[in-house]
């Protein structure tokens, strides 16, 4: 594949800044999935004193473009090919679909109303409202079997294991200060319970069927938000509460406060699990080919 970020070349590549409820996202519009991003660069991109800042990154590219989504390309057009803030891979993520679609649409791909976005967890379908938020299907929650623990210093807690697509540790505590710092990931056990990391998840009650969260993102640390976890949240404090809309017939809704914003997810009868929030392009510019060449990418 021919890339932009071979040395010599004066090729400049288009980006995007974005945010979803402040979870933070450098953009690359790449239709033909003809730019290489290695896991260095995405991370150089990344870098919020040095790069352009960002949790992670995602790149655009149409499935029928790219070898993990091709077989998606008849149910998406588009597909999220998402990276984490240290250039690792990552299967999904909800604030990043939306900032996704909020692209498409600035860029006059889509329109307001329903479409869909191939990504590693399979086909999402996203609504695009006249208001401004974004709707995403985050799919059914798994809630695998075993207990799971997870601690910071010397304080310990029992803690939900709920995939979304990725995996989350869900720990409910007394007070958001007991996470710490959450600059390094906090660990867990047993190890076997998630053998790529985990994010991890530290929840307290504001209200009836109201949480907060602050979350260690794998491959990120601490984020303003996390789309995955808030529905990761959502769940376990239903389950915790009695709820589970697949025996009552009845949608639980929970209200979920992150440090970047707040958003709201339902989960419905028949399991699937709708996040909604805001999204927002904040600008867009190139990177130049020179920081390229002296960040050695």
């Amino acid at each position: 594949m021919a890339t932009p970020y071979d040395r010599g070349m004066s090729t400049r590549i288009a980006f995007l800044k974005g945010h979803g409820t402040e979870n933070d996202f450098v953009i690359v519009p790449d239709p033909d999935n003809a730019v290489d991003l290695p896991p260095a660069a995405v991370a150089a991109l990344c870098d919020r004193r040095a790069g352009i800042g960002g949790d992670g990154l995602l790149h655009v590219v149409r499935s029928a473009a790219h070898p993990e989504a091709k077989e998606m390309a008849d149910r998406a057009e588009w597909f999220m090919d998402y990276r984490n803030g240290d250039g690792s891979i990552a299967e999904m993520c909800g604030n990043g679909v939306r900032v996704f679609a909020r692209y498409l649409q600035h860029a006059g791909l889509v329109s307001e109303g329903d479409l869909t976005v191939a990504t590693r967890a399979g086909v999402k379908r996203v609504h695009l409202a006249k208001d401004g938020d974004v709707t995403v299907g985050m799919g059914r929650a798994l809630l695998p079997e075993g207990d799971v623990t997870v601690s910071v210093g010397e304080r310990s807690w029992p803690a939900r294991n709920v995939n979304m697509g990725n995996p989350h540790a869900v720990a409910f505590v007394d007070d958001l200060a007991h996470a710490g710092d959450l600059h390094a990931p906090p660990p867990f056990s047993p190890a076997s319970a998630y053998p790529d990391g985990v994010n991890v998840e530290f929840v307290v009650d504001r209200g009836p069927r109201h949480v907060a969260l602050r979350v260690h993102e794998r491959g990120s640390g601490e984020t303003r938000s996390c789309g995955t976890g808030a529905c990761a949240v959502a769940v376990a404090a239903a389950r915790r509460d009695g709820a589970d809309p697949a025996l009552t017939g009845t949608p639980a809704t929970y209200t979920v406060d992150v440090p970047g914003g707040r958003l709201v997810i339902i989960e419905l009868p028949d399991g699937e699990i709708e996040m909604t929030g805001p999204a927002v392009i904040v600008a867009t510019g190139e990177i130049e080919s020179e920081w390229l060449e002296t960040a050695g990418l």
